[in-house]
């Protein structure tokens, strides 16, 4: 064994140059961690490729030597679908040197852009080309298209433009055998049989590894309206985004949900931020934009929210009366996540049911966490307009989080059967990784399952690409 491993180094190093097949332990130690850094594993080799070819050329040597893949973008991913197995067979291939602009193409208004590409830099490329990429994530700094493309990442503009699945029209894909599929069409009408590109988003490298991709770009926003409304309950918050729907049309872009205890969370670890309405116990953040610039956005928004107050749908609102305010108000939304990371462990849920399934959930779900957990609290928040919560439960102030962690399986299921009783799902933008796995083989059914499994097996029959994620599937060579 330990002559295959050096024999297929010497292969990787003749194929990517030996600066980039990284095997000191330290070198190596960034990319065997996710970032929550719940999940570590161990790797003979970390590879970086720096073209589609030499991605295809690493596959085949992995494939022909029976070595598992795993590929790797900015390594933000929450539920592990990114890090190796714990044992140490695996090559990761991180797709840190794919960060080329291949085309714009303004007057199509598409972007083809390499999967190592983070996600500011094509929204940077979209912006010189006078138009706009809308997938916008709090990681987008260091999170990658390629990676964004195998999640199906959310966002906080889903309600206006859809998850990145929307955004895609083609794709480059390295597949099992190292051959390349070249789908980098950049069409909005193409109806020539199996839409193959659907199979690799949302896939999470267990299929193919995405090399490429041909982005679709919407025009930019000449005109911007942010409000804060405060809001009784939340019946009333999903009566509030009927009421903006109506009067708003598609210029409706966002519409977060956030509990009070979120944003105390968020204002305890960020005390800076503003407290505009304070007292309440839900509030949601509305984001408008137009591409057609004018004073009507700001009055519709105004006007619509002034009726929401006026018949008891809002008890407050305030609309930001500069881009500095309405960046606060943000700033309110963003940093949740990262003040509860400051708090200590939590049992993070990513669920979405239907919107007026919402107000159920919560009221019975808290019952039943309650009940069975009464030292927990609920921090809840996230994308209402897409039915998307980032549903969590921490220890109560003063309670050790470790108490809560030991039963983070008891919660995961009352959370889950809640949520499936509604239509709902356990993963509405995170993913499956190793995190949800068994969770999927409960909470799908077998007909899908053995679909999902016919799909891996035909596309990856050795079980090379990133194992253990999604479908437990073992190496089959």
């Amino acid at each position: 064994m330990a002559a295959t491993a050096a024999t297929l180094r010497e292969t990787l190093s003749t194929i990517v140059g030996d600066a980039q097949v990284l095997v000191d332990e330290d070198a190596v130690a960034p990319y065997l961690v996710d970032a929550r850094q719940r999940f570590r594993g161990r790797a003979s080799a970390v590879v970086r490729p720096g073209s589609t070819d030499e991605v295809a050329a690493v596959v085949r040597a992995c494939a022909r030597a029976g070595i598992t893949v795993v590929v790797q973008g900015g390594n933000t991913g929450l539920c592990g679908g990114a890090t190796p197995d714990a044992s140490g067979r695996s090559i990761v291939i991180s797709l840190a040197r794919m960060r080329r602009v291949r085309e714009v193409d303004a007057a199509n208004a598409t972007l083809t852009v390499e999967g190592g590409v983070t996600l500011a830099a094509v929204q940077a490329a979209a912006d010189a080309a006078g138009l706009r990429f809308p997938l916008s994530l709090a990681s987008e700094g260091s999170c990658t298209i390629g990676g964004n493309i195998a999640t199906n990442a959310g966002g906080t503009a889903v309600l206006r433009y859809g998850n990145t699945r929307a955004q895609v029209l083609g794709l480059e894909v390295v597949l099992a055998d190292g051959r390349v599929w070249n789908g980098l069409r950049a069409l909005r009408k193409d109806n020539t049989g199996y839409d193959m590109k659907q199979l690799f988003i949302g896939s999470e490298g267990t299929l193919g590894i995405v090399t490429a991709a041909v982005l679709a770009l919407v025009p930019p926003p000449r005109e911007r309206a942010t409000a804060l409304a405060a809001v009784p309950g939340l019946a009333q918050a999903v009566l509030l985004l009927s009421r903006l729907k109506d009067a708003l049309g598609s210029r409706l872009t966002g519409f977060e949900l956030m509990s009070d205890v979120a944003v105390g969370l968020s204002r305890k670890h960020h005390p800076d931020l503003p407290d505009p309405l304070p007292g309440c116990p839900w509030y949601a953040l509305i984001q408008a934009d137009s591409s057609v610039a004018g004073p009507a956005l700001a009055a519709d928004v105004e006007g619509a929210l002034a009726e929401a107050v006026s018949v008891g749908v809002a008890g407050d609102a305030t609309v930001a009366a500069s881009a500095e305010q309405a960046r606060r108000l943000w700033a309110l939304r963003e940093n949740i996540s990262e003040a509860q990371r400051r708090e200590g462990p939590n049992v993070k849920h990513d669920i979405a049911l239907p919107a007026s399934a919402i107000p159920a959930f919560v009221a019975s779900c808290g019952g039943a966490l309650a009940a069975a957990f009464p030292d927990a609290r609920l921090v809840v928040f996230g994308h209402l307009g897409d039915g998307n919560l980032h549903y969590n439960v921490a220890a109560a102030p003063g309670v050790p989080a470790e108490t809560l962690m030991r039963r983070a399986a008891d919660i995961n299921r009352i959370v889950y059967d809640e949520v499936t009783v509604r239509g709902g799902t356990i993963s509405a933008e995170h993913g499956i990784g190793q995190l949800k796995r068994e969770a999927l083989a409960r909470y799908r059914g077998p007909l899908e399952l053995e679909l999902m499994r016919r799909v891996k097996d035909a596309l990856d029959p050795q079980g090379i690409f990133n194992p253990g994620k999604v479908l437990a599937d073992a190496v089959r060579a």
